[in-house]
């Protein structure tokens, strides 16, 4: 574009020069050698520009000629190494597609036309060609070759670690990686694996360090890199919990300051502050989390805060919860089971139906069973609302790739990652039990409630059925019917049956039989009597 510009310019100033020139005619004199040459101005300024052209163009032809072979030889030159990248661009491209024939072929074709030593795809071509060929001795050698030059270091430490994890070498794994993280720390696999071997080993302060570089380098955004530092503060706070409490509280503070609503490091939090017997900011604390996130286990830490405290004490903290949080799921729960602990069966059932109809779960309707089983004791009820407990959706937990939980951890047992644990309802838990039918709803629930059954109904219900006796039954119907009987039609019950008892039992060996249900004399009980043989 630059050029354009200049040569326009350049035309655009003779241009100019030459009508300067013709609207000021004059006369040109040369005397050379006694000759006298005359001529106009114009004439003398094109002459003058057309020796200067043939000048130029004389000059470019033998600065061709002069460097003519250096410019055969740079462009055979050029005309190999383009062959050579285009052979290793399809090796590469053949092996990403795992074509091991031809990423063979086309890396033994850029070895032939291109130098290794200046240009390090070949290596990583062939190495790559190695892998999928099965050849992981060859390719191991050339990984390492890589690792060792600084232009090719980090491909060479990334196929290494993979290797190693193949193998299942992880100690080499991890060494590869923390190499690679304390050159290169905004590589994210080497500091993703790095940290999380770090937080598995329960190295806190190196993974804290090694976050932070990250957060440098830009490999993660403020957000993620807050919390992620948050969850390590915590799980640092909660292993000086026991032995620093002072440090577990500073440490988890920080992290509710990086995320407000972080459920373990209010309750880390907490326990600090409670071992130091500071019940008020202990409550503090719980609360600020709570009007963020009504969680059971903040609930259930703020319940018990204070140690000995009566049913109705903590009645009256949960209420201060739902005060705080109304019209919630969990602050209706804590506060129904607080009412049932405290026998104020009353409240315990409001709060616990009004819960059942904004979120109709297990755990709701399990507390309703327990209401109506310490309240009326009716086992109808009960079943009832265990019935719907089977059919109503399940409770969240901590989850984390599949696995489940009782207390929050901050990796995954399964793979090791870091802040994979989640508060939701279990992938195989989310439908519930199959069953035939749709789910009834709370409202439909509440509705088919059956009534509270009298105590002489329940005991009834609940004694155990006595056996009946067997009788012998002696079938006493006339043998005929007069014929003006049979022209009506029969729509009396069948006649009746006469009971023939059974003779009681004769003595044995002149004395009652060694029974205890036999009286003396050798009469039989009046159950004894009654059995009687069916004939």
């Amino acid at each position: 574009m630059l050029r354009i510009l200049f040569f326009i310019l350049t035309i655009l100033i003779l241009g100019f020069g030459f009508a300067w020139l013709a609207d000021r005619p004059g006369s040109l004199s040369i005397l050379w050698q006694g000759q006298l040459i005359e001529m106009s101005l114009m004439v003398a300024a094109s002459i003058v520009l057309m020796i200067v052209a043939t000048v130029m163009i004389l000059w470019w032809f033998i600065r061709v000629l002069w460097t003519s072979p250096h410019s055969a030889r740079r462009y055979f030159r050029a005309r190999t190494r383009d062959r050579g990248y285009q052979a290793l661009s399809t090796g590469l491209i053949a092996a990403g597609a795992g074509n091991a024939a031809l990423a063979h072929k086309m890396s033994a074709r850029a070895r032939g036309l291109l130098r290794a030593d200046q240009e390090p795809l070949i290596l990583v071509l062939e190495a790559q060609t190695a892998v999928i060929e099965g050849r992981h001795d060859e390719a191991r050698r050339l990984f390492q070759q890589m690792a060792e030059d600084p232009e090719t270091c980090e491909l060479g430490l990334r196929g290494l670690y993979v290797e190693a994890n193949r193998l299942g070498a992880h100690e080499a794994a991890r060494q590869y990686a923390e190499t690679a993280a304390e050159t290169a720390p905004y590589l994210p696999w080497a500091a993703k694996a790095t940290l999380e071997y770090r937080c598995s080993v329960g190295n806190w302060d190196d993974s804290i360090r090694l976050l932070d570089q990250q957060r440098v380098a830009h490999v993660l955004n403020r957000a993620e890199a807050e919390r992620l530092k948050a969850v390590l503060l915590t799980a640092k706070a909660g292993d000086q919990l026991e032995s620093e409490p002072t440090a577990a509280r500073d440490n988890a503070l920080q992290a509710l300051k990086l995320v407000k609503d972080l459920v373990p490091a209010a309750i880390v939090a907490a326990k600090a502050y409670l071992r130091e017997n500071n019940l008020r900011k202990a409550s503090s604390v719980l609360e600020q989390v709570w009007k963020l996130n009504p969680h059971p286990e903040i609930a259930k830490a703020y319940l018990h805060a204070r140690g000995g405290d009566s049913a109705t004490d903590r009645l009256k903290r949960a209420e201060r919860l739902e005060s705080l949080r109304t019209s919630n799921v969990e602050s209706l729960m804590i506060v129904a089971e607080a009412a049932l602990d405290a026998q104020d069966f009353k409240k315990a059932r409001t709060k616990a139906e009004a819960a059942a109809r904004m979120d109709s779960r297990e755990r709701v309707y399990l507390l309703l069973a327990d209401i109506e089983e310490a309240e009326t004791g009716d086992q109808g009820r009960i079943r009832h609302w265990m019935a719907q407990a089977l059919k109503a959706g399940r409770d969240p937990a901590w989850v984390a790739d599949g696995f489940v939980s009782d207390t929050w951890l901050p990796l995954s047992p399964v793979t090791g990652r870091l802040d994979a644990f989640e508060w939701k309802v279990p992938f195989d838990q989310l439908e519930g039990p199959i069953e035939d039918g749709a789910l009834d709803s709370a409202a439909i629930a509440l509705e088919t409630l059956p009534p509270v059954s009298t105590v002489e109904t329940q005991q009834a219900s609940l004694a155990p059925e006595q056996p009946r006796a067997p009788v012998s039954i002696v079938d006493e119907r006339p043998a005929q019917v007069a014929p003006d009987k049979m022209a009506k039609p029969v729509t009396a019950s069948p006649p009746a049956r006469k009971v023939k008892p059974e003779p009681s039992p004769e003595p044995f060996f002149g004395r009652p039989p060694d029974d205890p249900g036999v009286r003396e004399g050798g009469q039989a009980p009046a159950d004894q009597k009654t059995r009687l043989k069916l004939f």
